[in-house]
């Protein structure tokens, strides 16, 4: 049997993504939860892992040449695992091209545009003094909803992101895409996103990976004063 991997991770939607794929490979992991609330993105020993402070991060005891790597970024991750155990990146070359382009739109696009908007329009108004910014919060619900139109558009095509079948772009894209309603956006007008969106929440490891330390999010949505610190900087914890 495989060593474990090591996942840093919180439950957010980057952090999701890396969950369900490996519920979905079925691979043994072992949890390291990065407190975001409390800054332990910041701390030296989660740099060594990931240099950019962010979480996820996983470490690979199993790496190339048999040998430990790390790895942070949530895309390079989904990449790195896929190419490794040969699941969910399609049979072909092309596929792997299109798989590889929609998870690029998701990490350049779907993900900070939600952030932004989940931001400007549930958490900032939260802030000490409230924050509510009209236009910012007009700009990014704005941008969501013509990415996810995009994207119903693409799935009117094919029966997931990347074709017909199912891959990292799916599991990229999902996380941030079930968060339709806090990013105050309908499904009324994207039937085929609404069909893609039942059909992922069924399978049984998204359902496990979206569920992972779910509790501990729900804890820091509701400590206002962890919020206000995290989008003030956080703690810089050593």
């Amino acid at each position: 049997m495989s060593a474990p991997i090591d996942l840093y991770y919180w439950p957010t939607p980057n952090g999701w993504k890396i969950s369900v794929l490996l519920e979905e490979l079925g691979l043994p992991y072992t949890v390291h939860l990065i407190n975001i609330g409390a800054g332990d993105q910041h701390t030296d020993a989660f740099k060594a892992v990931s240099p950019n402070g962010k979480m996820p991060a996983i470490t690979d005891p199993e790496g190339p040449d048999s040998t430990p790597i790390s790895i942070f970024e949530s895309g390079a991750i989904l990449q790195y695992l896929a190419r490794k155990t040969g699941q969910f990146y399609g049979g072909s070359e092309r596929d792997r091209i299109a798989v590889d382009q929609w998870l690029m739109w998701q990490m350049g696009g779907v993900g900070p545009m939600a952030g932004q908007a989940h931001h400007f329009l549930k958490y900032a108004p939260q802030m000490q003094p409230p924050q509510v910014i009209p236009y910012a919060k007009a700009r990014y619900r704005k941008e969501v909803a013509r990415l996810y139109g995009v994207l119903d558009e693409q799935l009117g095509k094919h029966g997931y992101v990347a074709g017909d079948f199912y891959s990292i772009a799916d599991m990229a894209i999902y996380p941030w895409a079930s968060l339709w309603e806090g990013q105050q956006q309908t499904l009324d007008d994207k039937p085929h996103m609404k069909l893609w969106l039942d059909d992922l929440a069924a399978r049984p490891a998204v359902q496990r990976g979206m569920a992972l330390h779910l509790d501990k999010r729900q804890a820091l949505q509701a400590d206002k004063t962890a919020i206000q610190g995290m989008f003030n900087g956080g703690s810089k914890r050593r």
